[in-house]
């Protein structure tokens, strides 16, 4: 029986990783701060714990564990990570949990380890019209992230790189477009778009308003949850190393992305523009190299996956 650790399994993609592994006949172990706030994790282990600590990273990696799925960072939305006052606090945090999984991740021979970059790392002028044709991983360089957590992101990619280089650490890294979809945060100011839109159009009346930040037109792709464990599993599984994106080619103006909502719920809204953190104008993924080393691109179309979110989100604002 295969042994892994998840990292951040109190989280979003790491409870859905959980699960995913747990079906193939892993035996799992998952660490986070908090427990999963909204499903009860089949991991045969859970350890609540901070991998900022180091003995906390030495308690729940063991020797010779075969692999390692580290999702675990302080992030959110764009009312978090653009808004500039959780910069210190995001980088420090991220940082110190890369720095210490790793190293254990060396010391106890670790199989391979599975580390989630984000589309924050590609540069901010090449994000700044709506019509954005795909960032393809060669383009990170030169270095010019929008914001912090990005610039952190990408200083964790060239050290898991050199872990690799200097101590033959078998790494595996993809670059993360906007996942969304179920048993993800939906309200408190960390939500990203998708589940911000499904609670704000559930709380709406019909015929009221749903506030947009900006004049709404800045466009994202945004990929559902099955489809980025998929794409993890498969890169797992494989010689790449990486960095790959992981996200869709499925672009979308914020202001439709609310009235897809709207049309799913059935109801008629309208949009209020107001001031708030936005980001780049534009990011959209560019998949030919998923798809040449994989074999495999995302598919799922995005009403799909929104159809599903709305009605896990508006099964959560009944609730609340």
């Amino acid at each position: 029986m295969k042994t892994a650790l998840v990292c951040g399994a109190g989280g979003f993609i790491g409870g859905h990783m959980v699960k995913r592994l747990k079906d193939e006949g892993y035996w799992v172990r998952g660490v986070d701060i908090k427990q999963h706030e909204f499903c009860d994790l089949p991991a045969d282990d859970f350890v609540q714990g901070d991998l900022r600590d180091p003995e906390v990273v030495a308690r729940v990696i063991d020797e010779g564990m075969d692999e390692i799925y580290q999702f675990a960072a302080d992030m959110g939305g764009a009312g978090f990570v653009f808004s500039g006052e959780n910069d210190a606090t995001i980088m420090h945090n991220s940082a110190l949990c890369n720095l210490n999984v790793v190293h254990e991740a060396v010391r106890k021979k670790v199989g391979k380890i599975f580390y989630s970059s984000s589309a924050c790392v590609y540069p901010e002028d090449i994000q700044m019209e709506t019509s954005n044709p795909g960032l393809k991983e060669s383009d990170v360089y030169p270095a010019r992230p929008d914001s912090e957590y990005g610039w952190e992101k990408l200083f964790s990619e060239r050290m898991y790189a050199a872990y690799h280089r200097n101590f033959g650490l078998e790494i595996h890294i993809a670059r993360f477009h906007n996942i969304f979809g179920p048993e993800g945060t939906w309200t408190g100011g960390r939500e990203k778009a998708p589940a911000a839109m499904c609670r704000k159009v559930a709380e709406a009346e019909e015929g009221g308003e749903v506030e947009i930040w900006g004049d709404g037109e800045q466009t994202r792709s945004f990929l559902y949850i099955d489809e980025c464990i998929e794409g993890v599993r498969r890169l797992m599984e494989s010689d790449v190393m990486g960095p790959l994106n992981i996200g869709s080619d499925e672009m979308i103006s914020i202001n439709d992305l609310a009235l897809m909502a709207a049309e799913i719920a059935g109801k008629s809204i309208r949009l209020k523009h107001v001031p708030g953190p936005l980001g780049v104008r534009g990011r959209n993924s560019e998949n030919t190299r998923i798809e040449q080393k994989l074999g495999w691109r995302p598919v799922q179309p995005l009403r799909k996956g929104m159809e599903k979110t709305y009605r896990w989100v508006g099964e959560q604002v009944r609730e609340s």
